[in-house]
């Protein structure tokens, strides 16, 4: 029997929002699942974006039951359930999760994870290893025997912003797994609440990647990070504080081989910048259009993207939380992978929008000021061109300079 799209759980975590929070937040949510499951092509500056975005199918209705049931005059956990007992169905354990129930979760713990782990949400997502949407045992036996046929050639891959692990697989294509086929490698996912700040995020997986360094079940021969998007800066946060926390014991970061950020705004995204006071910057790029809604309402692991930050930093007189000054890890090769809505040639779409959220400079670490300047080597970055962010995940230029790099 498949799996629900929602589940018990999940319903009474909706519950816990408050009723203006949930009706509110159903429109966002909606929205930024309509553009991660299908990015439309850019609209002009002139061009009036669409605001009432509308997903389809049983996904559509459970957001329209969200709006319908808050607005109710005494509206409860059980009338939403009882608009959904036929997609409530008992689930089979064994079977991989829904990836539209998995996109609305991520989605949402993208804009509200940190107040839904502060409140003991069941919606908030719990960092795990997953293969094929399905949580890795970190205990060698258990781990050999999910995983057999692992090599020493350990990939782990970190997602972006309101998206999950599934989400590595887009058009048919998955750099994973082709490395897998082609060099060898062992892919593993990390799933994690991207709504918490990236420093708490790093700080979670620098203990947990010790624990699956210890768990391999073959001696590890080269270790490999991938992250897209703020995956990226998710990434180098562990590393960094992994470092740190050596002296406790942690090896993994002394053996981190490489390190690759595709489409990461180690310097921040603009458009993110913008609903402070451009929101309609924001709605003329897409996938990162339905953030401008958020208002002042941002989580902590989106405030993170204004500047890049993946260590916490204090606040300053004007409430602003400055980007600490982390340079590149050492003794790993780190790549930088930019895309470019535009062609080759400049042009002001290239240079305003990058990607459409993520600017070029940003993603290949460039700066004005020499001290926040991360030294990427010449010939472990590139941009690709005519890509948005979401393309960096199954573009074949992409994947080429993957090959290249980490055969």
């Amino acid at each position: 029997m498949t799996q629900p799209l929602l589940q018990a759980a999940d319903l009474r975590g909706a519950a816990r929002l408050t009723t203006d929070a949930v009706a509110g937040l159903a429109g966002l949510v909606e929205a930024m699942h309509a553009r991660i499951a299908s990015l439309p092509r850019l609209p002009g500056f002139g061009e009036a974006v669409p605001v009432n975005e509308r997903t389809r199918g049983i996904t559509g209705l459970v957001y329209e039951t969200v709006r319908g049931v808050t607005h109710l005059v005494g509206g409860s956990t059980e009338a939403l359930l009882g608009w959904l007992a036929p997609a409530l169905a008992a689930q089979d354990p064994h079977q991989p999760p829904r990836p539209e129930r998995e996109a609305i979760v991520a989605a949402l713990n993208g804009v509200l994870g940190d107040h839904l782990a502060a409140t003991d949400n069941p919606l908030a997502i719990e960092m795990v290893f997953r293969q094929a949407g399905r949580a890795l045992p970190l205990e060698r036996l258990a781990l050999r025997s999910r995983l057999a046929g692992a090599t020493p050639k350990l990939l782990v891959l970190l997602h972006g912003l309101c998206m999950n692990d599934l989400q590595w697989q887009r058009a048919g294509h998955d750099h994973a797994q082709a490395l897998a086929r082609e060099l060898g490698y062992t892919p593993v996912y990390l799933h994690y609440n991207s709504g918490l700040s990236v420093s708490t995020n790093g700080r979670i997986l620098a203990q947990l990647m010790e624990r699956l360094y210890d768990a391999w079940p073959a001696p590890i021969e080269r270790l490999v990070m991938m992250g897209h998007s703020m995956g990226g800066l998710v990434a180098r946060s562990a590393i960094h504080h992994g470092a740190l926390m050596q002296r406790g014991g942690l090896r993994w970061p002394a053996r981190v081989n490489d390190l690759v950020c595709l489409g990461t705004p180690h310097q921040g995204a603009p458009l993110e910048r913008a609903g402070q006071g451009v929101d309609l910057l924001l709605g003329a790029a897409p996938y990162a259009a339905p953030l401008a809604r958020l208002g002042k309402v941002r989580s902590a692991g989106i405030n993170d993207l204004r500047q890049g930050n993946i260590v916490s930093a204090p606040a300053g007189d004007d409430g602003m939380h400055r980007c600490a000054q982390v340079g590149l890890p050492d003794g790993a090769r780190c790549f930088a992978v930019a895309a470019s809505l535009g062609p080759p040639a400049r042009n002001l779409k290239s240079r305003l929008l990058g990607d459409g959220l993520v600017p070029v400079a940003s993603a290949l670490g460039q700066h004005p000021d020499d001290d926040r300047r991360l030294a990427f080597a010449p010939d472990c970055q590139a941009v690709v061109h005519d890509t948005n962010h979401l393309d960096l995940l199954s573009s074949a230029e992409v994947y080429h300079l993957l090959r290249q790099w980490l055969d």
